[in-house]
């Protein structure tokens, strides 16, 4: 008799830790489906249109700017950072606003919201109200940090043989033209499909500051990003300096879909002699 009473009670116990599980603290199962949706995970992510995300998540293009900060600066009256470059026009924007429908972002680039998010696995998300018991609400989307430092990692000097020093200290020598050197040297470049290659070509012709505004002028890090070193007409195949020793040759392929990958032959040593 004893012994069914103690497996009972165990079965008991165990039915009121499952049903006494955490259990998400939201009653919105519509919520809930759509945070397993097929489309945040692979491979549906892969060929997720702007279109399908926004669906859902329109806010991010409809929210504004504060009108003034929490210490009370007025926004009107205070320059953001990446206002200061010129190549940002127009007034303060949301982080998604400059990145998807600002005037730089339609011009030069063609960024799709699974070029940074590809997707997420709520079963695997930390939730900051996890002591709270409210661990349905995860931080935030998952975003390698690679692909933010593609656009705004610390530029090194070093990938640039014979510049002495960071472009601001050197560029008044090149006469602000970066293609002074780059019409020779990694003349294959931005051939990714979230970049508008030939229009960054020719904004790079009429203003350097169009290419530092990449590459070093929106340094929101100090990790440098190893830029792929593609190859080049006239490179020589055989010489590759020490920064560039075993930095990779292709993109990523899901940022090649759509490109038209173009045919480079290099040079050798002795083609170069002759």
């Amino acid at each position: 008799m004893m012994k069914s009473n103690i497996m009972l009670f165990l079965v008991l116990l165990f039915m009121a830790s499952v049903t006494g599980a955490e259990q998400p603290a939201s009653t919105d199962k519509t919520g809930h489906e759509a945070r397993w949706n097929p489309i945040h995970f692979k491979p549906a992510i892969d060929k997720a249109t702007n279109e399908q995300c926004l669906a859902c998540h329109a806010n991010i293009l409809q929210d504004k700017v504060l009108e003034k900060s929490p210490a009370g600066v007025k926004t009107s009256e205070a320059l953001a950072w990446y206002q200061t470059l010129d190549t940002y026009e127009g007034e303060q924007q949301t982080f998604h606003q400059r990145h998807l429908t600002s005037k730089e972002a339609t011009t030069v680039m063609d960024l799709k919201c699974s070029t940074c998010h590809q997707g997420h696995d709520p079963s695997t998300e930390i939730s900051y109200l996890v002591q709270s018991g409210q661990v349905d609400q995860p931080i935030g989307k998952l975003v390698k940090p690679e692909i933010c430092h593609m656009c705004h990692g610390g530029f090194d000097p070093k990938t640039m043989p014979g510049v002495a020093g960071q472009w601001t200290e050197v560029r008044d020598q090149f006469k602000n033209d970066c293609v002074v050197c780059h019409n020779i040297f990694r003349t294959v470049r931005h051939q990714v499909n979230f970049l508008k290659p030939e229009v960054i070509e020719k904004e790079g012709l009429k203003n350097g500051d169009s290419c530092y505004g990449c590459h070093g002028g929106r340094a929101w890090y100090q990790k440098s990003y190893p830029y792929v070193r593609h190859s080049w007409p006239g490179m020589v195949a055989e010489e590759s300096p020490e920064w560039a020793k075993g930095r990779p040759t292709e993109s990523d392929p899901r940022f090649l879909v759509g490109v038209e990958k173009k045919k480079v032959t290099t040079q050798t040593k002795e083609d170069e002699k002759k």
